[in-house]
């Protein structure tokens, strides 16, 4: 199943119509609210011992997966609350989602293998690497 079948099977289930976009969003919001953005939800997977599967995401290598109820320890359920209300999906609902998301925003968003510089994830440069997404979505960027 590819990514894009993977979101609208998932995401294309929740009550709002930009499920996805909303969620990927959010995914990005939230990565770069981090104190030092993407650096700074690195430490927090290293924090937690998921170091290494958080680097497969920015090499260049295949992307290591991540379950669900890990990924809900890295972010904490404050913050699985709130992206479940900015993504318009329930609470029980938005790691299993960002479990299949992340990675990919994640990699996409470093093309070189390498965090940028400030930590920040551009939108328009993760959107356009995933392919397509942005044309799922109807509208360019999020």
């Amino acid at each position: 199943m590819s990514l894009l079948d993977t979101l609208g099977s998932l995401v294309g289930k929740s009550p709002e119509g930009g499920g996805q976009q909303a969620l990927i969003a959010a995914a990005l919001e939230f990565v770069n609210s981090q104190p030092g953005g993407l650096n700074g939800l690195v430490q927090r997977f290293q924090e937690k011992g998921l170091g290494d599967v958080v680097s497969s995401w920015i090499s260049n290598g295949e992307n290591q997966p991540i379950a669900a109820d890990a990924l809900h320890s890295v972010l904490g359920s404050e913050a699985v609350t709130s992206l479940a209300a900015k993504a318009g999906v329930q609470p029980d609902q938005v790691t299993g989602l960002l479990s299949q998301i992340l990675p990919h925003v994640v990699n996409a968003a470093t093309p070189e293998g390498e965090v940028p510089a400030e930590g920040k994830l551009n939108a328009t440069t993760v959107l356009g690497a995933l392919g397509g997404l942005s044309a799922l979505f109807g509208k360019g960027t999020a």
